[in-house]
């Protein structure tokens, strides 16, 4: 007998995941990819039409969609579906419209072909993340077809600019129009919930419950311009490469999160390792010893900072009185102090320092309602599920949101074949979705939705008690 969904019109879970939105989905995943909406950044970019998309396939399901230009071309669409429970808070789930370039030339098939071949959508946007757009549209869909509705109301947000700075997307949202998320508490995106092969007989789901912060850089050193042949004691160049060897030769001391703890101990017991997480040597041993997947930890037990860009002189027989360089930093939740002051060292007096982009770090509770109500969906389609908590090395569009109080999981599930390489995938060559992977998260997105914020999962403290 099937499962009944508190607040879910009396229908089964499996009910919403018919064959009309198995089909939709890939149809969906098909359609937008084949919308060519490449963000080149510095604003060259056009989510319209993409956004005209989904706003017809919303309004198909009787759900009103507002579409938001922050720029001519630059749109976004947002909508609201009324939950059951109209003290329960409210749930954001979001996706960006917006895909890196792709060069034609380098894949097997068109990036922007959109095709289905072999059971495998190809192309931009097949992982990052025009997928979970799909999915999110299936399973809103699904509902006007059998009457169901949510126990919390769900706001839906697909934004422009996410693989740039955010600034025409969820930064302009969040700035100009905060009342459309109102009683929003809590949202998913995209990052988390895939399965990752750790071996044959291990299938681990990370779910994304942190974010580093963003901290890009751009260093500046001044010297004395001079004549290449003569002796320089001041040379802007030199004091620039100094700096730079010096930040990217940097070891920057531990730094473990409540989440990344938690992963840690987490994949600690599911390889049946012993976990000394007290001191350097024992987590880097422990990190060592996990293997593949190795990967969910190994770039969030530290702050970081990579030198990317070099920019100096005009002649080579001409010293320049200035020489430019730029920094990729990330820093951990409560690691803001101890990056600025490192790199006020690193630097040195020869070159000075500034945020050329910066954003804030982000950690989610690994034990709230919601998290466990991820990890039901996961595990009732697939029961071999190990789900874990991890935190991003790199940042999504949760982070604009939680300037408005949103606290933000990567929950975009994927259920992937051995060998199948997602993290390679984001704005790699050759991009592609299986279409069973999209099946699975329609069922599972489909089964969290309707199930959190009931009775039997609850949201947290509702409207009326968070205001008290």
């Amino acid at each position: 007998m099937a499962e009944q969904i508190p607040g879910a019109a009396g229908q089964d879970s499996a009910a919403g995941t018919d064959a009309q939105a198995l089909d939709e989905v890939v149809r969906f995943t098909s359609d937008l990819i084949r919308i060519d909406t490449t963000n080149r950044g510095g604003g060259d970019g056009l989510e319209r039409p993409a956004a005209e998309y989904v706003a017809e396939q919303l309004a198909g399901a009787d759900i009103e969609p507002r579409i938001l230009e922050s720029a001519p071309g630059r749109a976004n669409v947002v909508a609201r579906i009324a939950g059951t429970d109209a003290a329960a808070d409210a749930l954001l789930v979001h996706g960006h419209l917006d895909v890196v370039p792709a060069e034609a030339a380098d894949w097997s098939v068109h990036p922007f072909s959109g095709e289905v071949r072999d059971g495998v959508v190809w192309g931009r946007g097949a992982i990052d993340m025009k997928n979970m757009d799909a999915m999110v549209l299936a399973a809103v869909r699904a509902w006007a077809r059998t009457g169901r509705r949510p126990a919390r109301d769900i706001v839906l947000a697909f934004t422009a600019d996410e693989e740039d700075s955010a600034s025409y997307g969820s930064g302009f949202l969040a700035d100009k129009h905060p009342e459309l998320f109102e009683g929003c508490t809590e949202g998913i995106s995209e990052s988390g919930a895939y399965t990752f092969h750790a071996s044959d007989t291990l299938r681990i789901y990370p779910v994304a419950a942190g974010e580093r912060g963003t901290a890009w850089l751009r260093l500046t050193a001044r010297g004395k311009a001079g004549h290449g042949s003569k002796v320089n004691g001041d040379n802007a160049v030199s004091h620039l490469a100094a700096a730079v060897a010096r930040i990217g030769e940097h070891r920057w001391p531990l730094r473990l999160t409540p989440t990344v703890r938690a992963s840690l101990t987490a994949l600690a017991e599911l390889h049946g390792l012993p976990a000394d997480l007290e001191t350097p040597e024992g987590v880097d041993a422990l990190v060592d010893a996990l293997g593949p997947a190795a990967t969910f930890v190994r770039p969030t037990v530290r702050n970081s900072a990579n030198p990317t860009m070099l920019d100096a002189g005009y002649k080579v027989n001409v010293i320049p009185g200035s020489a430019t360089a730029f920094v990729d930093g990330r820093v951990l939740p409560g690691g803001e102090q101890e990056f600025t002051t490192t790199l006020d060292a690193l630097t040195g007096p020869h070159v000075s320092w500034e945020y050329h982009h910066k954003e804030v770090a982000l950690q989610a509770p690994v034990d709230s309602p919601s998290f466990a109500a991820m990890r039901e969906a996961l595990e009732h389609f697939d029961p071999g599920a190990h789900v874990v908590p991890y935190c991003m090395s790199g940042g999504t569009d949760a982070k604009q949101f939680s300037r408005l109080g949103i606290t933000g999981y990567g929950f975009s599930p994927l259920k992937l074949p051995p060998g199948f390489d997602y993290n390679a995938l984001f704005h790699g060559v050759d991009e592609r979705v299986p279409v069973e992977a999209l099946h699975f998260g329609v069922r599972v997105l489909d089964r969290f939705l309707l199930r959190t914020g009931t009775a039997g999962s609850p949201a947290g403290p509702t409207r009326q008690e968070a205001a008290r």
